[in-house]
């Protein structure tokens, strides 16, 4: 199914219902795709957990600069 069929699918129900079942067979998961990360990568990540945030302090609470907002976001 091509790029565009499957991003029209995922926008429009209308079209999506007139899919055959093997089209919608065809169609993704997710609208965004899938990933897939190896468990070298998985052991890279970090973000939210605890490790993270206490790496971090050292540069959060620079006694030269002062205070820096780390986690703008949260």
């Amino acid at each position: 199914m091509s790029t565009d069929k499957i991003i029209r699918a995922w926008k429009d129900e209308e079209y999506r219902s007139s899919l055959s079942e093997s089209e919608l067979a065809a169609l993704p998961l997710s609208p965004a795709g899938t990933i897939e990360l190896s468990d070298s990568e998985m052991d890279q990540v970090a973000g939210g957990t605890l490790s993270h945030w206490l790496s971090c302090l050292p540069y959060c609470f620079n006694t030269l600069v002062g205070p820096i907002d780390c986690f703008p976001d949260v």
